[in-house]
């Protein structure tokens, strides 16, 4: 399916600040916004060579940004200096492993960035959209399912809470100070550009490709939302684009999601079988502290956003291998890996 672009009059020459930019949904996005010639600024922290946005080049076509979405006179100096009119925040920790590890800087990013940036945004007279990237972690483990947007924000654990507190202040900061923000609630992204291994997909794929086996950390049931990367940069576009013609929806929330549910041990096959490979993968069992069973339902966005996803599971998968093989067969004398990033959400 072709790169669409639903609105280019609406981004043409808009001043557009993207956080997290070297990230999964990150680098995606920027590509789509320069396809639809927005004047885009990039916050980065880390260098990550190997990054989508850095490897694609798109990189040269943004003003950079050194600086971290902890610190908020660099966010107010970015929006007052470059006449920010749409804020897209991805920027996060967003590895669940390295949370429970990390906590507090997990914590610090994660919350603390959000009411920084929601801070500095008030601040700023030219922010007229902020489309705030949450994560159905934000819910925590419920027992009824799918997850719509009624559904409580109950994290326990380090990654769960840092999304279901980062979500609430985005609220609060619409229902106190009237600021343009709406959240997304996104099921777990994957796709090309992923570096973190760790992660179940490109993880299996790196695997495969190499002749491994493919590690599975949990048990294999734990059942998920996947969401392709392509689709979540669209959507976040689509939802700045309908918040400038429908003020009203400032505070909403919205998940987003091809509502499928998917285990990992299915998905892995699934990947196998798209890869003509015979070789088992190998369950550890040792996850811990993560939800067992999430999914979403999408019909809010559907109907109040007229959005629907534009790639299913198995047309998302076909293009993620296809980037993976291209990009490990590349770098296959070169060292593959790079430090996690900070990014949008996934898991």
């Amino acid at each position: 399916m072709s790169m669409t672009i639903t609105n280019t009059e609406f981004w043409r020459d808009r001043r557009v600040l993207v956080t997290g930019a070297t990230g999964l949904v990150g680098g995606w996005l920027v590509k789509r916004l320069i396809a639809a010639q927005a004047d885009v600024v990039c916050l980065i922290r880390d260098w990550t060579p190997q990054s989508e946005l850095v490897r694609s080049g798109n990189i040269e076509s943004t003003i950079v940004v050194r600086g971290d979405i902890c610190d908020q006179d660099c966010l107010e100096r970015v929006l007052g200096e470059y006449e920010i009119e749409t804020v897209i925040h991805l920027a996060a920790q967003t590895i669940v492993g390295i949370a429970n590890r990390n906590p507090v800087s997990t914590f610090e990013a994660n919350i603390g960035g959000t009411w920084k940036l929601m801070e500095a945004c008030r601040r700023s007279p030219h922010v007229k959209q902020i489309v705030m990237a949450s994560s159905d972690k934000a819910y925590g483990d419920c027992d009824v399912l799918p997850y719509t947007e009624e559904t409580p924000l109950v994290g326990q654990h380090p990654y769960d809470v840092s999304k279901s507190c980062s979500d609430l202040i985005a609220q609060t900061y619409a229902n106190t100070y009237d600021l343009p923000v709406c959240i997304t609630r996104c099921g777990n992204f994957y796709g090309g550009g992923d570096l973190n291994w760790n992660r179940i997909i490109p993880g299996t794929v790196r695997s495969i490709l190499r002749g491994q086996a493919p590690v599975i950390r949990s048990d294999g049931t734990f059942i998920r939302d996947y969401f392709y990367v392509e689709d979540g940069a669209a959507a976040y576009m689509h939802l700045a684009e309908q918040m400038a013609e429908k003020p009203e929806l400032a505070g909403e929330a919205f998940n987003l999601s091809t509502e499928i549910q998917v285990s990992v041990l299915e998905l892995v096959q699934k990947i196998l079988q798209v890869m003509d490979s015979a070789i088992e993968p190998v369950v550890l069992g040792e996850a811990a502290n993560e939800i067992k069973h999430q999914y979403l339902d999408a019909t809010k966005a559907r109907t109040m956003l007229g959005w629907q996803p534009l790639y299913s599971l198995d047309e998302g998968l076909a293009r993620t291998i296809s980037w993976y093989s291209e990009f490990i067969s590349r770098n296959q004398n070169q060292p593959t890996t790079a430090p996690a990033a900070p990014a949008e959400k996934a898991a």
